[in-house]
């Protein structure tokens, strides 16, 4: 690690400290200290933050902070004029935001600083801590269905902060035409009084215009921090106004970052590192600090010392190893991390319940359109082929583009690649030369995520071949085994197969039962249910044909390099063990038949039992 991290939990009779890793390896655990002298244990454990992205918020209110300063000094370090960090979603860019806001701004509240790594270091300190004006704005809110309501938005946001500054308007530093100039920026639109209005000429220059402002007003040059910078960008690709946004957005970042006399240093914050010549016409070399970059490595997720010690402060160390598996593996320069909006969430969970599952806690906060822009390439064999490899856990080699523009995301597999690897959904295990990478799915949240679009494009693609659907049915419902094997292969060579890798065997067997259920959910006036419970058991599939009163009980395994014939022998011997057909018998069917399934790879073996 290139610094000393600190955990640190605060309210307003003290502060404990999760420590310093050589601090923290010489104790025993429940020995740390806060300042009122109690032990950790006799301290209630603080609340965690999720979903709050206020710096100040989660020091003043007593959440837990896993202490990211080192940023701050890192930054004064090592700044350019203007700084673009580039993340995936859920890795901390906002709360690093807020927490610069909240160090940099005049009038800062220094207590919130007090025990963390920053405030070691006295003379950046005095130096720098509340001395500059600061314009903060997310562009995150821009996501207007239309650009005429988009446009709005971005007005709201610019003209929002700039009513933060009203003191400007009693300013004697400021003439009576830079008053009109500001008031200009916080102009409530008459017929709709929560929104601002600007025309074009004066949105484009209003960060500019209210720089110089406060410059003039506190005679110090200011901070300008753009977080989300490219969600304008994203929606206004998806809805169809893109050019439009392009041009607007542009024109801001040029008047704001280029020609602006009254700018000290500017950071941004986005998903991508789009093109230079799509958004940063004519600015002077901006700083691009991406996944791949060495510098500020570690101060976006969560390292492992960090969530080792998080998960024993709640006394959770036992869920260490499950948290890794599914939370863990991006690799941001030269430092391993976890998304520590995964991380949160699941200790949330785990605190009201030890047992608790790891859950999908990402992509719930947004959609997954660009791997199913990418599966439905499968159609390309060699794209097939390195999808079945990613989620065996393997990786593969590829060129990445770090520029991109948001309409050409998806127009080539080239690009698609990279935009997976850009946006968190691949992550680097280990670089070739040059721009080369092998690129993997970094845990087990994200093969989810794969494999979950997988089964619903396998579904839509199942329920559109009607005859192959029909053929698969009349072969279950008659006893068939050679054909329901016959049929059931033929599915598994259409689709993405799952490997003998990087999942345990249970896993493996749902993924074969996911296909089935894909098929069957097709059948109309079948009644199709899972782990149903049966008999003394849960039985894997069970199927009711109401019209025909016939039942159909099915176990699926995964064979791996066993004898298929034995594997599905053991499936029967279960369904007569556990008397899975007890529950069909008892809902009315007449005809109870009964498959045995084993599968390994694309191939499979089934065995009927007839009534």
């Amino acid at each position: 690690m290139k610094c000393q991290v600190w955990l640190l939990w605060r309210n307003k009779s003290h502060s404990v400290a999760l420590c310093t890793e050589k601090y923290y390896n010489g104790m025993k655990r429940g020995e740390l200290k806060g300042a009122d002298g109690k032990s950790m244990d006799e301290n209630r454990q603080k609340k965690l933050p999720i979903g709050i992205e206020s710096f100040e918020e989660i020091r003043a209110e007593g959440f837990c902070y896993i202490d990211k300063t080192g940023l701050i000094m890192e930054l004064l370090d090592n700044w350019g004029k203007v700084n673009l960090f580039t993340r995936p979603r859920r890795f901390g860019k906002s709360l690093n935001m807020s927490m610069l806001k909240t160090f940099f701004e005049i009038g800062c509240k220094k207590e919130l600083f007090d025990g963390l790594k920053i405030r070691k270091e006295t003379e950046v300190c005095e130096k720098y801590m509340g001395q500059f004006p600061v314009i903060s704005v997310s562009l995150k809110g821009v996501n207007g269905s239309d650009y005429s309501t988009a446009r709005s938005m971005l007005c709201s946001i610019v003209g929002a902060e700039a009513m933060r500054f009203q003191f400007l308007l009693e300013s004697s530093r400021l003439t009576d035409r830079e008053k009109k100039q500001y008031e200009q920026l916080i102009m409530v639109d008459e017929t709709n009084q929560e929104s601002f209005r600007m025309p074009d000429s004066v949105l484009m220059g209003s960060l500019k215009t209210l720089s110089r402002l406060l410059q003039k007003h506190y005679e110090k040059k200011v901070l300008l921090l753009i977080d989300e910078y490219d969600v304008p960008l994203a929606k206004a690709n998806e809805k169809g106004y893109y050019e439009q946004m392009l041009s607007l957005v542009r024109n801001v970042f040029e008047q704001a970052l280029k020609t602006n006399e009254s700018l000290y240093f500017a950071v941004m914050t986005g998903c991508l590192r789009v093109a230079k010549e799509s958004i940063f016409t004519g600015l002077n070399n901006p700083k691009i600090l991406s996944i791949t970059s060495v510098k500020f490595d570690e101060y976006f997720g969560f390292t492992d010392a960090e969530v080792r010690r998080l998960l024993e402060y709640y006394g959770l160390p036992d869920s260490y190893d499950t948290m890794k598996n599914w939370y863990d593996g991006y690799r941001f320069g030269n430092v391993d991390v976890y998304c520590p909006w995964d991380v949160v969430n699941y200790v949330d969970d785990l605190k009201e319940d030890p047992a608790a599952e790891p859950q999908d806690y990402w992509s719930n906060t947004s959609g997954n359109d660009v791997v199913r822009h990418f599966i439905e390439r499968v159609d390309k064999g060699l794209t097939k082929r390195e999808i079945e490899k990613l989620i065996a856990g393997e990786a593969v080699e590829k060129e990445i583009r770090q520029e991109l523009t948001y309409n050409s995301l998806y127009d080539s597999a080239e690009n698609l690649w990279s935009t997976l690897f850009a946006t968190g959904y691949l992550t680097q295990r280990g670089r070739q030369g040059g721009d080369i990478f092998r690129l993997a799915i970094p845990n087990m949240e994200i093969r989810k995520i794969f494999t979950g679009q997988i089964m619903e494009l396998f579904k839509e693609t199942a329920k559109n071949d009607g005859e192959s659907l029909k053929a698969f049915g009349e072969a279950l419902k008659g006893g068939q085994g050679r054909e329901v094997e016959r049929l059931f292969t033929a599915y598994l060579q259409k689709t993405i197969s799952v490997r003998d890798t990087f999942v345990k065997r249970e896993t493996k067997e749902n993924f074969y039962h996911g296909i089935l259920l894909g098929i069957l959910g097709c059948k109309e006036g079948w009644y199709v249910s899972s782990d149903k419970e049966a008999g003394n058991g849960y039985s894997d599939i069970q199927i009711e044909i109401e019209d025909e009163k016939i039942g159909i009980v099915i176990e699926v395994k995964y064979a791996h390099e066993e004898d298929k014939d034995g594997v599905c022998r053991k499936a029967l011997e279960q369904i007569e063990r556990l008397g899975y057909a007890k529950r069909l018998y008892e809902d009315g069917m007449k005809t109870v038949l009964k498959y045995g399934i084993a599968c390994y790879r694309k191939e499979c073996r089934v065995m009927a039992a007839m009534p």
